[in-house]
């Protein structure tokens, strides 16, 4: 992940204010697998149609932040709830 680890250390969920870890290579690829198939909303109920490159999942596994271009995206409504 290109997301420096002094900002890593520092950013949380703006809902819940928890830490916040890199995504697995292999969460990555299942999440794709499911984005591929359009079975994955963004919180505000949208239909997520592009795969992502790396993500952050909050402690608790319950959201994913998008990390785009070393990024991150830490809107909550574009963020993807964990089912």
């Amino acid at each position: 992940m290109s997301i420096d680890s002094k900002l890593l250390e520092i950013l949380r969920c703006p809902l819940t204010k928890q830490s916040l870890s890199p995504l697995t290579k292999e969460r990555i690829d299942e999440i794709n697998s499911k984005i591929s198939m359009r079975e994955v909303l963004y919180e505000d109920g949208t239909v997520v149609e592009d795969s992502i490159e790396d993500g952050l999942i909050t402690e608790n596994g319950n959201r994913i932040y998008r990390v785009e271009s070393g990024i991150p995206i830490m809107l909550y409504k574009q963020s993807i709830p964990v089912t």
